[in-house]
């Protein structure tokens, strides 16, 4: 897990725009919340947020915006799902994550019409807010780290504790106050080159549903330690292939990776050609394509989409890791093995009982099958 914030010359600037009035900048939607001036945007509506329409998932990475306050200004950096919610209050010298109860801190230098860089991180479980003055060099920062549940209704381990993946797109705005003016906004993953980069669904993004005391062992953080933390990974829950099509381009092209191991169809949407198109993009981008099988779950689901991935990798010659294997109770791929997956308990909702979340078992065991399969990757 990364701590201290890096230095500058490791990151991998994803986007980086000064904002002003001299040219247009479609990839901001402003909702209305304010208007672009020679300076930069300034909002001072709070009806809404201002969000930059490009899609991120690296799990190790920062926003960063220039910013000047008014006096009274209570500003929110959020993500565009609204589960990660962050503040710079002025007024009150204070910052602060909205978990429950709120993690916040003082700020004794806060003030009104100084440039401010302000940072949100989000590095697998933590999440971290970082403000520095930049003509004094003074710098505050508050941190909350992400706590699963594990499994969800009776299958829940612990009570856990939300701070959020902060998913999908960045937004800011005011919630009260006179005004906020961004100069500028920069995205960095927090490495720019790696041997592995992961990508995939919630099966990719553990950190959401792991308990932290357990989190070491989920199989993506098992794969990054063997590495020595020369690999990232990058899921979204609930993906299907088109989510990841599209936002891998905001992130490969950016990061230099020896190999991109992809896992992805256990919320179906699959398709022969679209499994080509996002190996055939890996490589363009001069990445060895890793195609998984996906793990075993409670409908039997993966038999039919493992033997698609199987089909597009011997059409590609392509490498990848039987984690339906690894998952089953017979080691063939059939039957899931469900004391290797959280036990989710959606009786008083969908009516559904859910194994296809691997948990530390299954997480160890998945990390096994790397060893087995993909090799080359540790090489």
């Amino acid at each position: 897990m990364v701590s201290a914030p890096p230095t500058d010359e490791k990151l991998a600037g994803l986007y980086q725009r000064v904002l002003n009035s001299s040219q247009s900048i479609p990839e901001l939607v402003t909702n209305g919340m304010g208007n672009f001036t020679t300076e930069g945007l300034n909002v001072t509506a709070n009806s809404n947020v201002v969000k930059l329409d490009k899609f991120y998932a690296i799990a190790e990475r920062k926003v960063q915006y220039t910013v000047k306050f008014s006096a009274d200004a209570k500003a929110i950096f959020r993500s565009s799902q609204g589960d990660f919610n962050a503040y710079v209050d002025v007024q009150q010298k204070r910052i602060s994550i909205a978990t429950n109860p709120v993690t916040e801190i003082n700020v004794s230098f806060l003030q009104a019409n100084r440039d401010y860089l302000v940072e949100v991180y989000h590095i697998y479980q933590q999440a971290r807010l970082r403000i520095v003055d930049i003509k004094t060099g003074e710098s505050a920062e508050v941190k909350a780290i992400h706590d699963g549940q594990g499994g969800a209704g009776k299958g829940v381990l612990q009570a856990g504790f939300a701070v959020g993946m902060q998913w999908d797109h960045y937004c800011f705005g005011l919630t009260s106050g006179t005004s906020m003016l961004v100069k500028k906004i920069a995205v960095y993953a927090l490495k720019n080159k790696v041997k592995l980069l992961i990508y995939g669904d919630s099966i990719t993004q553990p950190e959401g549903y792991f308990p932290r005391k357990d989190f070491s062992l989920a199989w993506t953080q098992q794969v990054i330690s063997r590495l020595q933390g020369n690999a990232m990974s990058s899921g979204r829950g609930g993906a299907q292939i088109d989510m990841v099509l599209e936002y891998i381009k905001n992130e490969l092209p950016f990061i230099e990776a020896k190999y991109v191991m992809v896992t992805i169809g256990t919320n179906g949407g699959n398709t022969a050609a679209k499994l080509a198109e996002l190996t055939k993009y890996i490589q363009s981008k001069g990445a060895i394509p890793i195609l998984n099988n996906i793990p075993s779950n409670e409908s039997g689901t993966q038999v039919n989409e493992n033997i698609l991935i199987e089909k597009v990798r011997q059409q590609g010659g392509l490498n990848g890791c039987r984690f339906d294997i690894a998952t089953s109770l017979n080691k063939d791929g059939k039957e899931v093995d469900k004391s290797t997956m959280y036990w989710e308990d959606y009786t008083g909702s969908y009516g559904w009982q859910i194994y296809h979340h691997p948990n530390e078992k299954g997480g160890s065991l998945m990390f096994e099958q790397t060893l087995k399969d993909t090799p080359e990757i540790y090489q």
